[in-house]
């Protein structure tokens, strides 16, 4: 009996030795949404598959967000402030470790619409939220600072806005890193970033938005290979998707050309690249879809909504 004691002693410590190297309680990045800024149903789509969303909605279509709980803490942050904001905050308040109430912190990539547009909802004449920080580029912070109705929310202290510096990393909580990564896009009126996101034992790499992986002065292959998992934009199948646009004003990275770059990656890099930022034209939002095939037999992910990643 007393070897059984002393066995179980020497196993509860052990126990509690491993649960203090990693901090107890695992952080996971969950995907929110996988749609571009127009969300899905788009407005002003007359197709069957949008049709029918729009006369009986889904629960699992939202814009392009990624949230992050930390179960030890319980600290939340959110990347993206999209129009789908209020679920995706009781989303995310809802997950396992989440503290209930308004993220810790909200992390904007650009001043287009669908990625900060979610941050009036919490302004006056809806939450009235008290100082959520929100951590903003330069441009993108002078942008919310005197243009309204942002500005009011500034001015009545909705938000508290945190400064963020190109390739500076700054702490998101107790056991997170946050580095913003400068990526070239339609800079209209803010820069654009990416993140990485560094947790206590894996490191995630989040760019929605690119003009075309080219024009990047970095090298995509090493920024995969220097991470775990990498949510990466997926905005459009192909040049043929949308033939009343000029795409050369909404320039992306197309499917068929990401898969091409990375056609002579090892199997192992392919394997963390997901797709995210979907246009609704896009065939991989269908789960069955051919598109969605090619991706998966090429060695790729599509996010999906609900899915979840321990870092």
């Amino acid at each position: 009996m007393r070897c059984l004691l002393l066995l179980l002693l020497s196993l509860s410590l052990a126990l509690c030795d491993v649960l203090a190297q990693d901090g107890g309680g695992e952080v996971t990045l969950v995907v929110l949404g996988n749609a571009q800024d127009g969300g899905y149903p788009h407005i002003g789509c007359t197709r069957e598959d949008c049709r029918n969303l729009f006369l009986r909605p889904a629960s699992n279509h939202h814009v392009v967000a990624l949230g992050l709980v930390d179960a030890e803490s319980g600290e939340q942050f959110l990347f993206e402030a999209t129009p789908d904001l209020p679920r995706q905050t009781f989303l995310l308040a809802e997950e396992e470790g989440a503290h209930g109430g308004m993220p810790d912190g909200i992390f904007l990539t650009h001043a287009h619409w669908g990625h900060y547009a979610g941050l009036g909802s919490l302004g006056r004449e809806s939450l009235g939220a008290d100082g959520v920080p929100v951590y903003a580029m330069p441009q993108m912070a002078e942008f919310l600072r005197t243009n309204g109705p942002w500005s009011q929310l500034v001015d009545l202290n909705n938000i508290d806005i945190q400064p963020l510096e190109k390739d500076q990393t700054v702490q998101a909580g107790q056991r997170v890193a946050v580095t913003p990564i400068r990526v070239p896009h339609r800079d209209e009126f803010s820069e654009t970033v990416g993140y990485r996101i560094q947790g206590p034992n894996r490191t995630a790499l989040f760019i929605p938005d690119i003009d075309k992986w080219s024009k990047w002065e970095r090298s995509l292959e090493a920024e995969v290979a220097a991470v775990d998992i990498a949510f990466l934009d997926g905005t459009f199948f192909d040049g043929a998707e949308l033939g009343h646009r000029d795409m050369a004003e909404i320039p992306h990275p197309f499917i068929v050309e990401s898969l091409a770059l990375m056609a002579s990656w090892p199997a192992a890099e392919r394997d963390k690249v997901h797709f995210t930022h979907l246009n609704h034209t896009n065939r991989l939002l269908d789960p069955a879809s051919e598109a969605t095939r090619r991706v998966l037999d090429a060695g790729c992910h599509v996010a999906r909504f609900g899915d979840h990643h321990d870092l």
